[in-house]
């Protein structure tokens, strides 16, 4: 495996707010801790140290043995489990919705990103000890985002028509899907893949992606957190019961946010008046408030004391999420894709007006994979990892051109059109100085039908180019599908096509840098 590294605003696929929070964390000082770095994260325990006490770490602790209940626990999980009660002992957390069986391919880079830099730090700080956390985000409710995953250029979707928290579903329907995640693999029976795939299953959803998640990474360490907790929902009722009584959030978040705005920043989330959802298997609502109190589209009228004494049945939404995953983790910094991090900046206000400790924040490694197949096709038109940067037409048109030799060599028309534009406006102007009007627009007219001419006689040399304009369309589908980001989109499984899925891992695990920011190219050796 091959690695390369690239700054990432030399490719044209992020955003600005994107790039700034990758590389200059330092332009949004005032609505952070601090830049992201190994110093800032030994700075950072200090901090933390300071609020987050032995009963919090206890109830940590009861939630997670609770949680794993019935799974396979490694030696290294039991181990990180039984340190969270001591005092040297801190999270790096990243965290995801539910997906179907890992979703893009971004998730396991999450997941390996904060097991690597945990690593690092540990052989770093022998002194204190980091353990990576996978937040499994289970109350949300948008199942329509999370219910496919793409394959090998297959769709597989889980028919369903539950409605409510995801992680609460019942698995009926899924049994379909293994099957076609099986049928992917048929040519390789004898596959690790097969016993992950049977892995996805158990009591409901959250479950069985807690199985899965634990087959893939539980030998490293990993701890899986479901914050649908009754432990944890308890110790954070005081800040339910503040946001039900006064709403503290959304003012915070308001001015954050036109501060934010007025310094060239994104906005990416919207505050409610009260940012809470009723929660329940099969509902997953709103908390309100109305002229005769507090209620919840599908449940009716709620009491505020009964929602304090059964927390459980409160779900933060994006706004107090955040502020509750701080809240219960000994945590020290929050790893996401660049969205996420962006939302992060109008949450300050948020932790500040609950006395809660804000992380660090940092964008996790980006990683384009170039298989095989891939990486042959572009060697066969004498392409270059950077050329999928490049629009396709563009791209197209380039290869055209450096390809056609003398017969599409156009220089020679552009000389001639700009000589006959000056005879022209010499000839014209030298009749009337007042038809200068006339002249332009007459030839910018002259203009475009010969830039219409060149580009058609690109088109018919594409044709006489076939295969390489074959192989271009192979390349960006492959790297970019569907005009977007490689791991947003295709199953990190797709690169495991020989049904062996750990070597696979070993590859994207050594080539990350979790405290660099370049976008990441991994090429597989012929």
């Amino acid at each position: 495996m091959q690695k390369m590294f690239i700054n990432r605003g030399d490719s044209g696929w992020f955003s600005e707010q994107h790039l700034r929070l990758v590389y200059d964390q330092q332009s949004f000082g005032k609505y952070i801790t601090e830049p992201f770095s190994k110093d800032a994260l030994i700075q950072q325990i200090e901090r933390k140290s300071k609020q987050f006490g032995a009963e919090s770490r206890l109830n940590l602790q009861k939630a997670l043995t609770s949680q794993y209940e019935g799974h396979t626990m490694s030696a290294s999980l039991a181990k990180n489990i039984e340190a969270l009660t001591s005092a040297s002992t801190f999270t790096i957390t990243t965290g995801h919705q539910l997906s179907l069986f890992m979703g893009p391919m971004y998730l396991v880079i999450k997941i390996l990103h904060v097991l690597k830099m945990c690593e690092e730090m540990n052989a770093e700080f022998p002194e204190y000890n980091f353990v990576p956390v996978y937040w499994m985000a289970t109350e949300d409710h948008d199942f329509e985002e999370i219910q496919s995953c793409s394959i090998f250029n297959n769709k597989i979707t889980w028919e369903s028509d539950q409605k409510g928290p995801v992680g609460l579903f019942d698995l009926d329907g899924l049994s379909d899907v293994k099957k076609q995640l099986h049928e992917r693999f048929k040519n390789n029976p004898d596959g690790e893949v097969h016993s992950l795939i049977d892995s996805l299953d158990g009591t409901n959803y959250a479950d069985a992606m807690r199985r899965l998640v634990n087959e893939l990474f539980g030998d490293r360490g990993l701890l899986i957190l479901d914050g649908d907790d009754p432990i944890l929902k308890s110790s954070f009722a005081p800040i339910l019961r503040k946001e039900l009584e006064s709403s503290f959030a959304e003012p915070q978040v308001n001015r954050v946010t036109s501060e934010l705005l007025n310094d060239g920043g994104k906005d990416q989330v919207m505050a409610r008046e009260i940012n809470l959802f009723y929660n329940e298997k099969g509902l997953r609502s709103r908390i309100q408030r109305g002229d005769n109190g507090l209620f919840a589209e599908g449940k009716g009228a709620l009491e505020l004391e009964d929602l304090v004494a059964d927390p459980q049945k409160v779900s933060p939404n994006v706004i107090l999420r955040p502020l509750y995953q701080e809240f219960v983790l000994p945590n020290l910094a929050y790893i996401g894709g660049g969205g996420e991090i962006s939302y992060w900046l109008q949450l300050r206000g948020v932790f500040d007006a609950a006395e809660v400790v804000y992380p660090l924040i940092q964008v996790r490694n980006s990683v384009v994979w170039f298989d095989r197949g891939t990486k042959g096709k572009l060697d066969k038109i004498g392409g270059k990892l950077e050329d999928v940067f490049k629009d396709e037409d563009a791209w197209k048109k380039e290869y055209v051109q450096g390809n056609a030799g003398d017969d599409l060599d156009m220089s020679g028309i552009d000389t001639s059109l700009e000589s006959l534009k000056n005879e022209l406006s010499s000839v014209i102007l030298g009749i009337d100085p007042n038809k200068e009007q006339f002249l332009k627009a007459e030839l910018a007219r002259i203009e475009k039908q010969v830039d219409g001419m060149k580009d058609k006689a690109v088109k018919f040399s594409k044709g006489q180019h076939d295969q390489a304009m074959k192989a271009i369309e192979f390349v960006k589908s492959r790297i970019n599908p569907n005009g977007g980001l490689q791991e947003r989109s295709v199953n990190f499984f797709q690169f495991c096509n020989t049904g062996d899925v750990q070597p696979v891992i070993e590859q994207l695990y050594a080539g990350l840098q979790p405290f660099e920011g370049d976008l990441v190219f991994l090429v597989e050796n012929d």
